[in-house]
């Protein structure tokens, strides 16, 4: 039992996960939780006066055992779950959310805080200690401190039935997703797509005792099959299964879920004195308020719809010569797109695929990092794993010294959600002089090896990788005191900026060279492949700009005004797409109830830091490619300003400090080819 709860006996403190049984989860978070509230409850009766280090940071520092157990185990809920593991989180997830109203609804703690915060003048501190200060004033009065009694109470529940109905959204999504198969028995079904997806899909048949071919929602099967399979039909089947997660008549349905999402963040905000969700989220964000967010969005929109249109047109006619299709619906976009992409720059995902073997691809990431930062990654199996299939490295300074872990899980499987993203199971902190280094991951659902041909990436895939790295990189070079102010603890829509902004290493020659090696013959990709890479980069970059703010738009219609007159998800979807529509709608599908980043994820009135994010990663590259892209002093700078910094001050001060100037819009629409 008590392995989760006391000291690792393990290399580096790495989490023990061989040693862990699913019966230790339940009786290590009842034991964190009494941990956490003893150490509250020593912080409230401390006799001395409130002071900044017997207040303030103890809190800081309070709940690390118990942040390790989560860390584990919602991380093995997102990458390797079970039956087992969801009936713990259902279980967990209420004790969780009521310890943290436990906490921020302690009127004697608050007021300990809050006698600190109002000295706050005459006290000396760090830039990085008046941050903590104003971040613990504002956590509890954002989450409540300020009400009476009742109005807390009212609060616990909200959050209570919040936190339940949000894993319940991931879990109708997954079984969806799980739910459904394509199964091709004839051969003629399988025009057009490349030999490595159908090998794939021979095996996933094989591998469930079944002749034929077997394509699944999970990215790698479901967007080369959209992509490149010739039959109109099967692109139609699989699609519009795509579109139905939680909108199925059947227990996964997620719309009344939405709607009691939507109405109950609605209540907690007005409960907290803000008029919206989106004004309770915004106030701690670069944006600082929807109307910005909204002018933000229109303003990108205004400028990328007018391409959007042409190149959908374009598209259209070239869909209709090609194969005289009349009206271009969802299921042709990819399809069509591949094509005219091919026959503009003769350049087709299949013909990069050799240059991207995964473990080049990986092995050009920590090349990339050991040139702006001078570390270096070596593959370690003296460390635990949860599952074979992930690598584990240690990660080195230029003195030899641990920065950090490093855990790479890149293949989907079962218990393994969709998408790709990078998580912790230990943070970066110091204290008693220790400099506690993190454990960082990075988790992906990559095509993966075949009986014959080693993993091999699309283009898409290699930018997903350095994108997640970046994140990763974020994480791994933290180098602040406090844990709640390390690694990518910082503003949402500053949090993409040094994971977006790895990926445009990917169009650069430079970095392409170190990596992109055909895996037969070791031979360097053609240097007019990179060259097309490149003029495609911003290949019908308008229909994908104005398709990233259409989800931007959707997220802040739910949740920038009052939802309580909407009933029906659908219609509610129509409205809030009537400005960036292209396609023509599918009655049976809806986008909300599989919207996990907004109903599951942490990205709700957050969608728009994409896009936001994307302005500041454009702008910052400018300057590398101003400087050369390897430039030391340039990474010295996004190092030690940025990925260093954590959220110890405000972002825009950290950006400025990197760049010397706010960002500007015009570097992104530069990029994306939408203005000379």
């Amino acid at each position: 039992m008590a392995i989760l709860t006391e000291k690792f006996n393990t290399v580096h403190d790495t989490a023990p996960f061989s040693q862990i049984s699913e019966k230790d989860y339940i009786s290590a978070f009842d034991e964190g939780i009494a941990l956490t509230k003893k150490e509250i409850e020593d912080i409230v009766n401390n006799p001395e006066p409130p002071t900044f280090e017997n207040t303030i940071e103890a809190l800081a520092y309070s709940g690390l055992t118990l942040d390790r157990i989560s860390n584990i185990f919602f991380n093995l809920h997102s990458a390797e779950t079970n039956d087992e593991l969801e009936k713990i989180a259902q279980d967990v997830a209420p004790k969780l959310s009521a310890l943290g109203n436990d906490i921020t609804l302690n009127t004697d703690l608050f007021s300990r805080v809050k006698a600190v915060y109002e000295q706050k003048d005459s006290l000396t501190l760090t830039t990085e200690q008046q941050t903590l200060l104003e971040k613990s004033f504002k956590d509890f009065a954002r989450n409540g401190a300020l009400l009476n009694n009742e109005q807390k109470q009212k609060l616990r529940d909200i959050d209570a039935k919040l936190s339940v109905l949000k894993l319940k959204f991931g879990e109708n999504v997954l079984a969806d997703s799980n739910a459904y198969q394509l199964h091709i028995t004839k051969e003629e079904g399988l025009a057009g797509l490349p030999e490595g997806v159908i090998e794939a899909a021979a095996s996933l048949a094989k591998s469930k005792n079944k002749d034929g071919w077997i394509f699944t929602l999970d990215y790698p099967s479901y967007i080369p099959f959209v992509t490149y399979a010739d039959n109109r039909e099967l692109r139609k089947e699989i699609s519009l299964a795509a579109g139905r997660k939680g909108f199925q008549e059947n227990e996964n349905n997620n719309e009344t879920i939405v709607l009691e999402i939507v109405q109950l963040r609605h209540q907690r905000a007005q409960l907290l004195g803000y008029e919206t969700h989106a004004d309770f989220v915004l106030a701690e964000r670069m944006a600082e308020s929807p109307s910005k967010v909204l002018a933000f969005l229109n303003d990108l929109l205004a400028k990328a719809k007018p391409a959007a249109e042409k190149e959908f047109q374009e598209l259209t006619a070239f869909a209709k010569e090609k194969d005289g299709i009349e009206v271009l619906e969802k299921w042709d976009g990819s399809y069509y797109s591949e094509k005219l992409k091919q026959q503009k720059f003769q350049l087709d995902d299949e013909l990069l695929k050799p240059y991207f073997k995964l473990e080049n691809v990986l092995k050009g990431a920590f090349e990339v990092a050991h040139k702006l930062y001078n570390l270096t990654f070596s593959k370690v199996h003296n460390i635990d794993k949860y599952h074979p299939d992930v690598q584990t490295y240690e990660v080195k300074d230029e003195q030899d010294n641990l920065v950090a872990i490093f855990y790479a899980d890149f293949f989907p499987r079962k218990g393994k959600r969709q998408g790709a993203w990078m998580t912790s199971f230990k943070p970066q902190y110091i204290k008693d002089g220790i400099n506690e280094r993190p454990h960082i991951s990075i988790v992906c659902n990559f095509t993966p090896p075949t009986e014959t041909k080693p993993a091999l990436l699309t283009f898409n895939e290699v930018t997903t990788l350095f994108h997640e790295f970046g994140h990763a990189l974020h994480g791994m070079l933290a180098n602040t005191t406090y844990p709640n102010l390390s690694g990518t603890s910082v503003f949402w829509d500053f949090v993409e900026l040094p994971s977006q902004i790895m990926e445009n290493w990917c169009y650069e020659k430079e970095a392409l060279t170190l990596f992109a090696k055909h895996y037969e013959t070791g031979e360097l990709i053609p240097m007019e492949l990179v060259e097309k890479i490149k003029e495609s980069a911003s290949f019908l970059e308008g229909m994908a700009t104005v398709r990233q703010l259409s989800f931007g738009l959707l997220d802040m219609g739910w949740h920038g005004q009052d939802p309580s007159a909407i009933s029906k998800v659908k219609d509610f979807e129509k409205l809030q797409f009537a400005s960036t529509q292209l396609f023509p709608d599918v009655e049976d599908n809806a986008m909300s109830t599989s919207f996990s980043h907004i109903f599951n994820g942490g990205y709700s009135s957050g969608y728009y830091s994409y896009k936001w994010a994307e302005v500041l990663d454009a702008d910052a590259f400018e300057y590398f490619k101003e400087n050369g892209i390897f430039n030391k002093e340039v990474a010295n700078k996004f190092k030690e300003n940025i990925l260093s910094k954590g959220g110890t001050t405000h972002p825009m001060k950290l950006y400025k400090a990197f760049r010397g100037q706010e960002p500007a819009v015009d570097a992104l629409l530069r990029r994306a080819g939408l203005i000379k």
